[in-house]
Formats: C-alpha cells, sequence, structure tokens
C-alpha cells in the first residue's frame, strides 16, 4: 500500500505536467468531487439558518463556493455593475457553455436570487439537494405543458416573494462559439411577473476550456452585466419580440467580447 501511494505521488504531478488530457480530467472531477463535498457541508448550514428551503439559502451557497474558481486556476472580470443595482424582483438571463458558469454566477449572484435549472439536477446527489434547498425552481424541459406551469407559478412567486431568478434561454450547454436561438420561457416569465430582465454575458471559454480536444487551462472570463429591458405593459404578443431584442443584444456583446463566430454551414437563427 505505501509503494502504491510513492507511484501516485510520483505519476500525478507527472501527468499533471506532461498530459493535457490528464490535466482536463483531473480537474473535471475534482470540480465535480468538490461541489459534492460542498454539498455536504452546505446541507446543515442551509437547514440551520433557515429550516429547509429558502431562498436565503443561496447566500450560503454563494459564500461556499467562491473560492472553488482558485483551484481551477480561473480568474473573472466583471463590469456592469450598476445594471444589478435594481429593486424588487427581476429576470436574470445568460448564455450557457459549461458547469463552470455557476463559478461566474456566483460571482455576480445578488441576493434573493435563485434559478431555474432542468430537473435533472435535482438527483445530483448532494449537490442536487443543495440546489432544493437554495430555492432553485426545476423544470421538465421534456413536457412543455408543465414547463409553462411552474413558469406560471414562478412569476406568482416573484411577484408575492420579491425574488429574482436566473434563466439560462438557450436552454442546453454550447460552445460552438456562438449563441443558440433562445427559447422564450425565461420571457414569458418576465412578461407574467412584469418584471425587468438583466442580461448578463460570459466571454467564451474556447482558449482554455475544449471539451473536444480534452484541455483545461487557466484562464480568465469577462462576465459583461448589460442595462436592463423593462417588460412594464407588454403582453404575450410582446414575448416574440421580446425574445429577438434580448437575443441581439447578447449575441452582439458575446462576439464583441469573444471574437467572430466560427463560420459554420447553417448560421444561428433566432426563430
Amino acid at each position: 500500500m505505501d509503494a502504491l501511494w510513492m507511484v501516485l505521488l510520483l505519476v500525478v504531478p507527472a501527468l499533471l505536467l506532461t498530459s493535457s488530457t490528464f490535466v482536463f480530467y483531473f480537474k473535471k472531477c475534482f470540480y465535480v468531487g468538490y461541489m459534492m463535498i460542498l454539498g455536504i457541508v452546505a446541507m446543515p448550514l442551509c437547514i440551520l439558518k433557515s429550516g429547509g428551503r429558502d431562498i436565503e439559502n443561496m447566500r450560503i451557497i454563494r459564500n461556499l463556493v467562491r473560492h472553488v474558481k482558485y483551484f481551477l486556476g480561473l480568474r473573472f472580470e466583471v463590469s456592469g455593475w450598476e445594471h444589478l443595482q435594481t429593486e424588487g424582483p427581476y429576470v436574470i438571463i445568460s448564455n450557457h457553455q459549461s458547469s463552470l458558469d455557476v463559478l461566474g454566477m456566483m460571482e455576480v449572484l445578488p441576493d434573493r436570487c435563485s434559478m431555474i435549472a432542468k430537473k435533472e439536477l435535482i438527483y445530483a446527489g448532494t449537490v442536487g439537494m443543495v440546489c432544493w434547498l437554495g430555492g432553485i425552481v426545476f423544470i421538465n424541459r421534456k413536457k412543455t405543458s408543465d414547463a409553462k406551469s411552474v413558469m406560471a407559478d414562478a412569476a406568482k412567486t416573484m411577484q408575492d416573494e420579491k425574488i429574482r431568478l436566473w434563466v439560462f434561454p438557450e436552454g442546453t450547454r454550447n460552445q460552438k462559439g456562438d449563441l443558440l436561438p433562445f427559447k422564450k420561457g425565461a420571457f414569458h416569465l418576465a412578461v407574467q411577473a412584469q418584471a425587468p430582465i438583466i442580461p448578463i454575458v460570459f466571454s467564451s471559454y474556447r482558449s482554455f476550456y475544449l471539451t473536444k480536444e480534452k484541455e483545461f487551462k487557466s484562464g480568465s472570463i469577462t462576465l459583461k452585466i448589460l442595462p436592463k429591458i423593462e417588460t412594464k405593459g407588454l403582453t404575450t404578443d410582446d414575448v416574440a419580440t421580446l425574445t429577438d431584442q434580448a437575443y441581439d443584444i447578447m449575441r452582439s456583446a458575446f462576439l464583441e467580447m469573444s471574437g467572430p463566430a466560427p463560420l459554420l454551414s447553417n448560421g444561428p437563427s433566432k426563430h
């Protein structure tokens, strides 16, 4: 057993220095494992603070997660802080590239803000349990009727309890160097709640994090908080226009921050 540990102590550092593929999987496994451990720490703290499921638990989660970036060699630069100085409920929308987005979220997450996430996340061990304790709203993306019902309930909760919700309108992770067309759920939510939308754009990860090439280097991520988009007075009939407006604004900012989109046979479409 001692000999095995000695081999590991010699081999692991050597692989970290010589193999980018090993570094990729090492960092990925560390990230998942460490977040699970933080989940174990967070659960009793959340229960002691709030007695169970409560959006105020996001303060605990935010504070516990913020240091993880240092272990992965990541740095965040944030601009546009003044646009988050908005009272009352609002909907934050952002592009979605990978699970690393969680670290960026925790850099800027305002008080009384949770998120909307796919239902499968609740089964992700201690992380899923902490998400539930933090008041995250889970939707079944495969059942449109269920998703609409959840969004309607979320809009009422936003108004009644003065909370904010973070939504990824692309609906799935995307590392293609451009934004995917936006789904309309976040915009229906904002219109129903008559709450403003605050777009936040993450710069591209492609300079340090490439899943196909199995690369995960140190890197810097820029988060740009854009001016709010008002929805007061808008109705369901305005959702399509609102969606296109937000898409155009965010895509322009993303390409400005990250460089031109790769040339694809079929370019991005908003519809």
